[in-house]
């Protein structure tokens, strides 16, 4: 809730003695403080909870999906300079790729959009090097099987033939690296731009490119819905 580290990592700073809970040294994971009079220290910094922040963010092509400066090139954190809260990417973008990506210091939703089990749809436009034909398309959605196991996608269609190349539109609710890329590479049509549209109820809309605005609250109760039907039981 802070913006200091993911759950796990805390889990970790906690165990290693990394926190204090009005000056006592805690390594309890479970242990229950209040945010209101208690006082925590994490290696020495007092913090405290901010204010959950919800980003949608059209992030131009060249640009890197991090908060880290990283060499000479540009990187999405100067898009986001002016959103005082520490809100951080849920997933990537590739440098050249574009669109949709959600920013947020609520690790609850985080985990809901990125892990495998919840089957969040993300909804991508590309335009491939070549003309799709129509047993191709049949082919891409039975799927096919890559370096790193099997993917087969929730959805893909052709929107238009553009000169001697096509305009696709592919889902999947995976994550993997660079997987749409990959995918459409396996039937030999190599993307020439990506676009990412829309990540389950979020769509990109008419969303200025390198602007950004907040999760509306009917896109957020959505998400927030997904969450507690895919909650595991233990």
């Amino acid at each position: 809730m802070c913006g200091i580290a993911s759950r796990r990592r805390a889990d970790e700073i906690v165990r290693v003695g990394g926190v204090r809970v009005n000056g006592l040294v805690v390594k309890e994971l479970g242990h229950r403080i209040d945010t209101e009079k208690d006082t925590i220290d994490v290696g020495g910094e007092i913090i405290r909870p901010q204010k959950k922040r919800y980003i949608v963010l059209n992030k131009p092509p060249l640009y890197l999906t991090t908060l880290k400066q990283e060499g000479k090139k540009r990187t999405i954190r100067e898009l986001i300079k002016d959103i005082p809260e520490r809100v951080y990417p849920v997933g990537r973008l590739d440098y050249d790729t574009e669109g949709l990506l959600i920013l947020t210091n609520d690790g609850e939703i985080a985990n809901a959009i990125i892990h495998p089990r919840y089957k969040m749809p993300k909804v991508y436009v590309a335009l491939v090097k070549g003309r799709v034909e129509r047993k191709t398309l049949e082919e891409m959605i039975k799927g096919t099987r890559l370096e790193d196991g099997f993917a087969k996608p929730d959805h893909v269609e052709i929107i238009k033939y553009e000169a001697q190349n096509t305009l696709v539109e592919i889902t999947f609710h995976e994550g993997r690296n660079r997987l749409v890329k990959r995918f459409l590479l396996k039937f030999d049509h190599p993307v020439l731009k990506l676009k990412r549209i829309a990540v389950g109820p979020v769509k990109l809309g008419a969303l200025p490119r390198g602007r950004w605005r907040d999760m509306t609250d009917e896109e957020l109760k959505i998400l927030d819905r997904g969450t507690l039907q895919c909650a595991p039981t233990s």
